[in-house]
């Protein structure tokens, strides 16, 4: 399995940067996890044909608005094939809101999450976890196991989505004054490493870093706690698990 970073920018892209996304191979299948703002470029780099599926975590800009270009890509570029998308039903809202008169349904063949399915050669589980706005975390298994939270607060629930996976997606915001809040909705790095280490996970890759922070210090605060291999999600970054 194959793993190609598209962005790594929680809320808005940093110079040179993307907003969430991610490109994962295997078998000859493609499928993408996220596309936040400035990724469908860096896919289209990636993976000139496009995809084969996509999936999409939740309905915030930074992870779903440039599946609206994917869209319009196919609608207007001559495609006829209808293209898988596995998403929380909120992402459906917010894309059709951007062009009401062009129904999603015209490119894509709707899937709901969370929920479990068979995407070519991976199994795809989604598992709500806690967000501002309704978010499906991830499991893709095939010969291996890829985990993506997408954006999260602490729960013992990311323990089992993440359980034995080869390669651990986490978000590791950071964002300041976070870990005050009575509710939370974003993740430390520390925290990434805490229930990537519970979930048994072979291999940590942060992601989703607040605008400004300092990744090396957060890789740094990361390995402190996870005892196996800690990446962090860089544009273009490939990763074979």
């Amino acid at each position: 399995m194959r793993l190609t970073v598209l962005g790594s920018c929680g809320a808005y892209p940093e110079l040179g940067r993307a907003a969430s996304g991610f490109l994962v191979e295997h078998d000859g299948f493609r499928v993408v996890l996220d596309l936040g703002y400035g990724t469908l470029p860096r896919l289209l780099r990636h993976s000139p044909d496009g995809v084969d599926a996509v999936v999409v975590t939740h309905e915030h800009p930074d992870h779903c608005v440039d599946v609206h270009g994917l869209f319009r890509m196919y609608l207007y570029g001559g495609r006829t094939d209808r293209l898988p998308l596995y998403c929380p039903p909120g992402v459906v809202r917010r894309l059709t809101g951007l062009e009401p008169e062009a129904p999603l349904d015209r490119v894509f063949d709707i899937h709901p999450l969370p929920g479990a399915y068979r995407l070519g050669p991976f199994e795809l589980t989604g598992m709500l976890l806690p967000h501002h706005v309704p978010n499906a975390g991830v499991r893709l298994a095939a010969d291996s196991v890829i985990a993506y939270t997408g954006d999260t607060g602490p729960t013992p629930l990311l323990a089992d989505l993440g359980r034995d996976a080869d390669l651990y997606l986490v978000e590791a915001t950071d964002r300041p004054g976070e870990t005050e809040q009575a509710t939370r909705h974003l993740l430390t790095s520390t925290e990434a490493a805490h229930w990537a280490a519970r979930a048994g996970a072979r291999k940590l890759m942060l992601t989703h870093f607040w605008p400004g922070n300092d990744r090396a210090a957060a890789v740094a605060a990361a390995r402190a706690v996870f005892p196996g291999e800690v990446l962090a999600a860089d544009e273009d970054l490939v990763v074979c698990c």
